[in-house]
């Protein structure tokens, strides 16, 4: 599918989320009182909304989920339910706010993506529920320490609370995290440590239909891989870092194109590390051709880094030849 056509189901989402009434709305948002089965559809569509992360950039995203941000707090605010059923909001809300969040992340607005994860976490405690707290932590610290900001204390946090819990993928989420965190910090020890404890989430249980959305994605080999590498890489063991990652890449769908064009960058740059000037060139290539049209400046300044790195070996036709595909700055 083209992404022409993921913006456009996204939009059709969205205005079904907000056009109170409509097929896809659940009849009792408009009156005083909401239930389980309104519940049930604000959840389902959220999941039809988070699907959207997989092939668009936060630019595109953010509206839609800020939309059902705003639309769950109203809830919250002015309708009379159960205290089981507020529970129940309070952790939709979180969720959502996270989503909202991380797409602003992804969009470079950084205040916008504080606050939300601010209000994440402050919803998820009210309704007693750490994990989902810690996760709003895990993305604060990711948001920190890719500004170039100290983040160990907040995923300190984060991993205390995923040593406690009994959830598998919300062990695998957050130890993976931490790994990043730690691993932006120098400390090749507790990336290490915490790379182990996940790869040990991973052997406990599967991901089942009762596991939280917001974790299970992270709960498979291939997403360990790639954070794997991505640390490794940070902390320039190349040895370490290119077979996780070629395994990755080589199952990780096109389809993706933010994401893979990201990760690829980290491949190119341990292959630079490697000493693999012409696989770096390559891989930074494809990278480049994935994240053409992609609504999001990450992939952009990562591989700005990448063409920095590669312009000591410009003499080389294949190098000489990427670097006149330099993006544009994204700021």
């Amino acid at each position: 599918m083209l992404r022409r056509d993921f913006v456009k189901l996204g939009a059709g989402l969205a205005a079904t989320a907000l056009a109170g009434g409509t097929t896809g709305l659940p009849s009792a948002t408009s009156g005083p009182r909401i239930g389980a089965s309104t519940l049930a559809e604000l959840r389902a569509n959220a999941v039809r909304l988070r699907n959207l992360d997989d092939h668009l950039g936060g630019a595109e995203t953010y509206r839609f989920y800020l939309a059902e941000v705003e639309r769950t707090g109203k809830i919250l605010k002015s309708n009379s339910f159960s205290g089981a059923v507020r529970r129940e909001l309070l952790n939709l809300f979180a969720e959502q706010a996270q989503q909202a969040g991380w797409a602003a992340f992804d969009a470079g607005w950084q205040d916008k993506a504080t606050r939300l994860y601010d209000m994440s976490y402050k919803a998820a405690m009210e309704a007693g529920n750490a994990d989902l707290g810690a996760n709003a932590l895990a993305h604060k610290a990711y948001q920190l320490v890719s500004s170039g900001q100290r983040g160990i204390e907040v995923t300190n946090g984060s991993v205390a609370v995923a040593d406690a819990t009994v959830e598998p993928t919300v062990k695998s989420l957050l130890y993976q995290r931490a790994a990043w965190t730690y691993a932006l910090a120098g400390d090749v020890r507790r990336t290490d440590e915490v790379l182990g404890r996940a790869e040990n989430a991973l052997a406990l249980a599967p991901a089942t239909d009762d596991s939280p959305g917001w974790a299970a994605w992270a709960h498979n080999p291939v997403e360990l891989q790639i954070m794997a590498g991505r640390c490794w890489t940070e902390l320039h063991k190349p040895l370490r870092a290119v077979p996780v990652m070629e395994s990755a890449m080589a199952a990780y769908a096109d389809s993706h194109a933010r994401d893979k064009a990201l990760y690829l960058s980290w491949l190119s740059e341990a292959y630079i590390d490697a000493g693999e000037v012409e696989q770096a060139a390559a891989t930074t290539g494809r990278a480049l051709d994935l994240s053409a049209g992609v609504a999001s400046p990450r992939p952009a300044e990562r591989l700005s880094d990448v063409l920095d790195r590669l312009t000591a070996f410009q003499a080389e036709s294949d190098v000489g030849a990427l670097l006149a595909r330099r993006p544009l700055n994204p700021s």
